[in-house]
Formats: structure tokens, sequence, C-alpha cells
């Protein structure tokens, strides 16, 4: 099969490998979209440390099963389906309680992080055991499918965080995680969203799916208008989707007394944190990370139109042009935001 494999950091060939062979549970599957994670681009370049070449990336997909293992019962060839970008145990103590991203012994799709090498779905083909498969709807197209694991990140945050209806809520960073949350925050009840972004193209797609104000630090006194327009309180809960010092002081500083933080984004390993402004006001941080079984939420969602992801998808594109598309997307400078690249 055709794959788009990670030579060495930012080399990308698009050559034959061999096709991956399933056990008994699991299932092949014919891949027909994947999108391109920016993960994956910080894996690019080694900066994660988490894909060490040579390496098969690529963990959003769907795809159609192609073939089955022995003991496999309740999937058939050609099922469409999509498959949780984490291969978890089913059997260890987080797994029992039903909090699969935490699993002792999980596996992410397409990373290498040194004790463990998964290939991913940047190929024809993908295995993948059959307990982390789920049936998609037929509304849906592969590539709007392909959008289910970035959009549970979304949901699980929104899940994480008591929020009750009519609150407001500041999300800093309008990437694509970001955009999601404000949707999936509209559709949770909120009665404000607060967007906050240096990009100004950004911003405004965040206004066009359900931000309610969209402040750009670089031009506005965020903190003071996000005050203002709480009557001098501060937000109910904030959501940080980059990773870095100043947006993490940004979300911290936007809530009001007894608010509440979650942590999405980790573009960076460490970052400052105001404990005093914490701890003097009671505010109270919930780290999220990836998914924990919301995938059928999820995949219900983007059919009836509760999360559009169409603004979200700026090219869809041919894998074999895949290493091209990686460096625009490296780049930066085109405002691209999801790029979908298809076998």
């Amino acid at each position: 099969m055709k794959a788009l494999v990670l030579e060495a950091y930012s080399e990308f060939s698009y050559r034959e490998v061999p096709e991956p062979e399933i056990g008994p549970n699991d299932v092949r599957v014919r891949v027909r979209a994947t999108g391109i994670c920016g993960s994956d681009i910080h894996g690019m370049d080694g900066s994660s440390g988490r894909r060490i070449p040579p390496l098969i990336m690529g963990h959003e997909s769907a795809g159609v099963i192609s073939a089955v293992g022995d003991a496999v019962t309740d999937w058939q060839v050609n099922d469409r389906v999509t498959f949780d970008s984490t291969i978890y145990c089913g059997t260890c103590h987080y797994c029992q309680r039903g909090e699969m991203n935490l699993c002792d012994h999980r596996r992410v799709l397409g990373v290498a992080p040194g004790e463990y090498r998964q290939h991913g779905a940047f190929a024809e083909y993908i295995a993948v055991p059959q307990h982390i498969l789920y049936r998609l709807p037929d509304a849906l197209s592969f590539e709007e499918a392909a959008f289910v694991e970035p959009v549970s990140i979304a949901v699980h945050a929104v899940a994480r965080t008591p929020i009750s209806l009519n609150d407001t809520a500041v999300v800093v960073g309008s990437g694509m995680i970001g955009l999601l949350v404000v949707q999936v925050l509209r559709a949770a009840g909120c009665g404000k969203i607060i967007a906050v972004d240096v990009n100004a193209e950004r911003l405004q797609l965040a206004l066009e799916l359900g931000a309610d104000v969209a402040l750009n630090p670089d031009q506005d006194d965020a903190l003071a208008a996000i005050q203002e327009t709480t009557d001098g309180r501060g937000a109910d809960i904030a959501f940080e989707v980059v990773g870095i010092t100043p947006t993490l002081q940004t979300a911290v500083n936007s809530v009001r007394k007894g608010g509440a933080i979650t942590l999405v984004g980790n573009l960076k390993p460490e970052a400052v944190l105001p404990l005093q402004a914490v701890v003097t006001r009671e505010l109270t941080l919930y780290g999220s990370c990836a998914s924990q079984g919301e995938y059928p939420a999820c995949l219900a969602m983007l059919a009836r139109g509760d999360i559009d992801v169409s603004p979200l998808t700026s090219a869809v594109v041919p894998l074999s042009e895949g290493a091209q598309w990686f460096h625009r997307l490296y780049k930066g400078d085109e405002n691209l935001l999801k790029v979908i690249l298809t076998p």
C-alpha cells in the first residue's frame, strides 16, 4: 500500500509499505480521509518528542472496513467507520472506571514517543482493534467524520467543566480546537461566549460560529473588556486552548472569584501559573486530555449540524501531496485550519 512516511524530522516520502496485519480482534480499514492535526505539525519537526521517525502519522480518520479478524463479530466488510485516536486496554484500573484516555497502557495512533511505535492513518490502510471503532451516521461524509477526533477533544473539555445555563465563558485561542469549543459551549447553553485571539480572521470565524464577543489582546484591553461585559465580576468559566504562559494567565485572570478554568492546550510543557490569583480567588483548574468515550455524541452532533466543520476545512487533497501541505501548515502564513488528506 502507499503511505506518507515521516522518514526524518521534516522529511517525508510517499512510498510503498506493507499492508498492516490484523489479529483476531482487529479490523483493517481502507482509509478514505485523514486530517492533519496540529500535534502532527509539532511532531514533524521533532519539537514534541512524540513522533520519532520513521513513522506513519495520522489519527483523525474515517474509512471503510476491508477485512475483519477471526474473533470480530459486530463489524463487517464495507461498514463505514471511524475510530478513537487512543488504543486503550479496556482492563486496567482507569479503563474500568471509564477513563480510557488515562489508560495505563495507552497507545496513540500515529505516535512514536520512544516506548512504542504505533503507525497511523496517513496510508491507504490501517489496522485497529474492534473496541475502538464507531459506526458513521449515513448523513456524514468521510471528510466530515474525520473531524470527530478534534470535536471529541472540545466536547470532553466542556464536559469536564461545571457549566450552568446562561454562564459567560471565555475561550482563549481561536484555532481549530478553540473554534470547536465555541460551538460546543453554544450547544451546552452558555449565555455569552467571548473569544480571545491575536488573529483577526480567526476571531471573525469565532463570531460566525457562535461567539458573542471577539477580543484581540494586541489591540484591546481584553481583561478590561471581559470585566465590563460581566458587570465587573469576570466570566464564570474559561478555556485555555493554546498552552503558553500569556494565554494561561489571560484565562486565569478572566474569570470571577470561584470560577473555573479548563486547560486544553499544551503547546509548551511548562507555563507560569499566577498561583496567588488561583488560591485567593478560590479558582478551580481542570486538565482535559483527549476524549473519554464521547465519539457517539460527537458523531450525532455533527450529523445534526449542531457542530459545523465546513468553515474549518481549508483543503481536501490527495495523500500523495501531503508533504507539501505539511510544510505549508508549518510555515503558518496562510491562516490554514484543517487540511484533509485522501488516499
